[in-house]
């Protein structure tokens, strides 16, 4: 009778334990939001925008204008070979000189000595130059072997009387002078005329002018005119 008893107790339960319906399911735990960094995201995003917006307008700003690349000396002008063009921030305090008007610059001479890597400025140039106190400048016009091939403007050279003058003496007496004479030690090249220039490809003279003490201007003058000068260079210093 016991047995029966709790065999009849145990009828009613299910063999295998039934799982808890979907509404019974305990509730997941909510996902946790991060803010600070979302917001540091979005602020990096408006950082990078904002900076290349900056390149772009800096960049629309900037102008192209001239750079000095090889030393110009007072009254010398500026050429293709001795000047570049340069990327600057536009400044309207700044009187630049646009690359575009380089063939207009090149009428004008340097007042002073422009030295090598300047912007140009247009206060550098005018229609002449402004020499220093007991200086004089003479042209000469020199053939072929009367300089050095590889003359350039501001180098020092030393003039020399070619030729085979000689002197009024009477007779057979007379004996040569001025043969080979220095006329200036020292006088600067202010401007020669760039070899690739058409003028001096139709031409078998080379132009050239020098910056040399008054002294010694009236003799070099005298023996260019008559073609009887020889460039030599010399060291600068």
């Amino acid at each position: 009778m016991k047995i029966q008893e709790r065999t009849g107790a145990g009828a009613g339960r299910p063999a295998v334990p039934t799982q808890p319906s979907v509404g019974d399911r305990l509730p997941t735990p909510p996902r946790e939001r991060k803010p600070a960094l979302a917001a540091l995201a979005v602020l990096l995003i408006l950082v990078g925008a904002l900076g290349a917006t900056m390149l772009v307008l800096q960049a629309g700003d900037r102008i192209e204008v001239v750079k000095i690349t090889a030393e110009i000396p007072a009254g010398g002008s500026v050429t293709d070979s001795n000047t570049t063009s340069v990327l600057v921030a536009e400044d309207a305090g700044i009187h630049y000189v646009p690359y575009s008007q380089l063939k207009q610059l090149e009428k004008l001479k340097a007042v002073s000595t422009i030295p090598k890597g300047v912007v140009a400025v247009g206060e550098m140039f005018g229609d002449g130059s402004k020499l220093e106190a007991g200086k004089a400048t003479v042209g000469l016009s020199l053939k072929e072997g009367q300089y050095p091939s590889n003359l350039e403007s501001g180098d020092i050279v030393a003039a020399y009387r070619v030729g085979s003058r000689t002197s009024s003496g009477s007779g057979a007496s007379g004996s040569a002078t001025d043969d080979n004479a220095l006329l200036v030690d020292k006088a600067r090249v202010s401007y020669v005329q760039p070899s690739k220039s058409d003028d001096v490809i139709s031409s078998t003279s080379l132009p050239v002018t020098l910056v040399v003490d008054n002294d010694k201007a009236a003799a070099l003058a005298q023996a260019a005119s008559n073609g009887e000068v020889a460039l030599v260079l010399v060291p600068s210093n």
